[in-house]
């Protein structure tokens, strides 16, 4: 028989939100709460399997007594806490970072943006066609992914995933000051001289599209990249005895890119260079 371990209960705090009495696990962030509430709290830089960073700040709520508005997504719910997720001075913040953030990169690949420019009446174009925007062309310079860096935010979740907190490979980093800033490898090389390892974690971590599989970049670029008509399916990889889950993404019966669940306790999203890009052979049609 198989024995399931449920680990230390732990306390449950109470404290207000949005007016509405709730309780939340200690050690939960006021973004877990919110999400527990049914509360829609937008978020770019937050990841479940990496430690905020408090990058992007569209997820700012209001906290009776801060002096400040703060990041709910790293803000640990506190008992007896005041919190308001809808104020005007929260709504105001979200849409001012929204019309930065639109009007400095391409979003137009970064899930449901579309829907917060409308929901906040963020208008990105008031800043006006001088408006400083980061026009890099993309970087294809393996067959494996690209980098475009017109779509990057500098959320830091590909550099965590690649650092310290998963791949411990350490090949991208922060480079440049300001709005000269941006993510690179060493020596901004290409990425065939770098030392990334291409097990894509970066990918699946990337909320706008800045990192993306090849076949999902060219698909893009010829206009037949079309997500409601994939399918997904989960399964294990074959290549070694750890067990890693792949999801598979299928359209017109082809793989066109490979994922891996989060809430997997093997993987947590990460896969290395085979489980994540080695699947050509399973539609070799030669």
């Amino acid at each position: 028989m198989t024995v399931t371990p449920l680990g230390i209960p732990r306390r449950l705090l109470e404290f207000t939100l949005d007016g509405e009495p709730v309780r939340a696990p200690e050690g939960s962030t006021i973004l877990d709460a919110c999400r527990a509430a049914g509360k829609d709290v937008p978020t770019l830089c937050e990841g479940d399997t990496l430690t905020p960073k408090n990058a992007c700040r569209v997820c700012v709520v209001e906290v009776e007594g801060a002096r400040t508005l703060v990041p709910a997504c790293s803000r640990k719910a506190e008992s007896g806490m005041e919190v308001r997720t809808g104020t005007e001075r929260a709504r105001h913040s979200r849409k001012v970072v929204l019309e930065l953030l639109a009007s400095s990169v391409d979003l137009s690949t970064t899930p449901r943006v579309a829907e917060w420019l409308k929901e906040y009446e963020a208008k990105p174009d008031r800043f006006g066609p001088d408006a400083a925007r980061v026009n890099e062309e993309p970087r294809v310079d393996n067959d494996l992914y690209v980098r475009d860096y017109g779509k990057c935010i500098l959320c830091y979740k590909c550099v965590d995933a690649c650092g310290d907190q998963w791949q411990n490979t350490f090949a991208i980093s922060v480079a440049g000051r300001g709005f000269d800033a941006r993510i690179a490898v060493e020596h901004d090389a290409p990425l065939t001289d770098s030392a990334c390892v291409y097990c894509g974690n970066c990918i699946e971590v990337c909320p706008t599209g800045a990192l993306s599989f090849k076949s999902e970049f060219d698909m893009r670029e010829a206009g037949t990249w079309d997500e409601s008509r994939q399918t997904r399916t989960t399964t294990v990889c074959a290549y070694c005895g750890v067990g890693c889950n792949l999801t598979l993404h299928v359209q017109d019966n082809e793989i066109v890119k490979v994922t891996s669940p989060h809430d997997n306790p093997v993987t947590h999203g990460n896969l290395c260079i085979k489980g994540r890009f080695g699947y050509q052979h399973v539609q070799n049609r030669d």
